[in-house]
């Protein structure tokens, strides 16, 4: 099977990417990448909805009949799966390269940060001046509806930015686990579900409700290691059909005698969230989707051999992390736009409503696009492992880790309380109340050990 990474490189045209393709690329994983956060960006659209009096709610809470789509568009799974792919074909590639002693894991981690980090401070950036500027304007005053609705953007938006905060910490994980998965193969993802379960199990049979944010850790590593199996062909058809088979049976059992929601995604007001910690339900929908796109890359292999579906795929890979992480910005200016013109919105669930769904997709594809095409370039850069550099110091990976740790916890603090710094409105995390300008600080802390321990010369790798 390919090795290859699925993030395409960036050649002047989607064509001549596609034309530069190696026979044997892993074209289904890219596919996956690329489709997921893409299903993400329509499930945003579709779920957020907005009361008359501009507080932001889930159209799964009003329309609760809906929930069990959940159960095939929540395609993070996929994502983790495709990253433990991309994870595993750039530790072989610094292994080959001789990225194996002092600094090799600075460069490793310095790659995927740099990779994630670049567009995602852009979009930091952008949104802290809107929050100054709506905070000085006065657009975060009043009682009306309009106020309401920019606070809770201002709040709500950079919530995105826990999948880029847990993707970095699992991708710190990596290379640990990688080195589990050469000597213990599938073991270890089973050590991993299982472990897993039992945390759930402390979680709700044991009362010790604060065990379940180990599954922030537990699940997605699992769903990640399955990436490992699925590039060194150990994700046969009976495997597959065995994820497929324990997943189907895990998610029927969790939901119907379990304490979980049928929610996938977490829904304003429910006591419990499948996501938030992640539960033993989402880990059984993940390893279902994992083991139905293992069963189907067969076929799509094929499918993707075709010039036509293939460039399609390396167009929206281009895209797809820029996309991602402006498609709500697009869809809060549309609903502040329209509260602004007087244009009303048709009452969630009407007929009305429905039917005008695939229009209000083409609509909000319009500022999406826009904003696309002008911050797409920071989601650009080198796609291949980072500099491995010669002679390092060790303290040089232990500075990395430190620096790793640092930034996770200042993007997840980020996410929960906004990015509104001169509104000092604070919210709680783990411990006590957090406000934005001291979640910032903690991210910059992070970023700076980060950059400390970045490699400063060597071969490339």
């Amino acid at each position: 099977m390919s090795s290859t990474s699925p993030n395409p490189a960036s050649p002047s045209t989607a064509a001549a990417a596609a034309a530069a393709t190696p026979a044997d690329r892993d074209r289904w994983a890219d596919a996956l990448r690329a489709g997921s956060l893409l299903v993400v960006i329509i499930g945003h659209w579709l779920m957020v909805a907005v009361t008359p009096a501009g507080e932001i709610t889930n159209t799964l809470k009003l329309i609760p009949w809906l929930q069990p789509v959940t159960w095939v568009l929540q395609v993070m799974p996929l994502f983790f799966l495709v990253g433990g792919v991309a994870h595993a074909h750039s530790l072989d590639s610094l292994a080959r390269r001789g990225g194996t002693g002092p600094g090799a894991y600075a460069a490793f981690i310095g790659a995927r940060a740099a990779r994630l980090l670049r567009p995602t401070l852009v979009f930091l950036l952008v949104w802290v001046v809107l929050g100054v500027i709506a905070d000085r304007t006065g657009l975060t005053a009043g009682p009306g509806s309009q106020a309401a609705l920019v606070v809770a953007a201002l709040v709500m938006v950079p919530q995105l930015l826990w999948f880029v905060g847990i993707y970095l910490a699992i991708a710190a994980f990596a290379p640990a686990l990688y080195r589990a998965h050469r000597r213990w193969g599938l073991w270890t993802l089973a050590a991993l579900c299982a472990a897993a379960l039992l945390v759930d199990l402390a979680r709700f049979a044991g009362g010790l409700g604060v065990l379940g944010n180990l599954n922030f850790a537990l699940v997605w590593l699992a769903l990640h290691q399955v990436g490992f199996a699925w590039r060194d062909g150990l994700l046969t058809k009976p495997v597959a059909l065995g994820l497929l088979g324990v997943g189907v049976v895990g998610l029927a059992l969790s939901i119907t005698v379990g304490p979980y929601p049928v929610s996938m995604v977490g829904l304003p007001g429910d006591e419990i969230s499948n996501m938030s910690p992640p539960t033993v339900a989402l880990l059984s929908q993940g390893l279902a989707l994992c083991g139905a796109a293992a069963l189907a890359r067969g076929p799509m292999a094929r499918v993707l051999a075709r010039p036509r579906p293939w460039r399609a795929v390396v167009t929206a890979g281009a895209f797809a992390m820029t996309a991602f992480l402006w498609h709500l910005t697009a869809l809060l200016v549309t609903l502040l736009g329209a509260r602004a013109l007087g244009i009303g919105l048709p009452e969630v669930g009407s007929a009305t409503w429905w039917w005008t769904r695939p229009v209000w997709f083409v609509v909000l594809a319009v500022p999406t696009s826009l904003l696309v095409a002008v911050f797409v370039r920071f989601d650009r850069g080198p796609r291949s492992a980072s500099v491995v550099a010669v002679g390092q110091r060790r303290w040089v990976d232990g500075v990395a880790i430190a620096g790793v740790v640092v930034t996770v916890f200042g993007i997840l603090m980020v996410s929960i309380v906004g990015v509104d710094i001169l509104g000092n409105r604070s919210q709680f995390f783990l411990f006590g109340m957090l406000t934005p300008g001291q979640a910032f600080l903690v991210l910059l802390v992070g970023l700076g050990l980060l950059r400390l321990a970045s490699p400063k010369g060597g071969p490339s790798t």
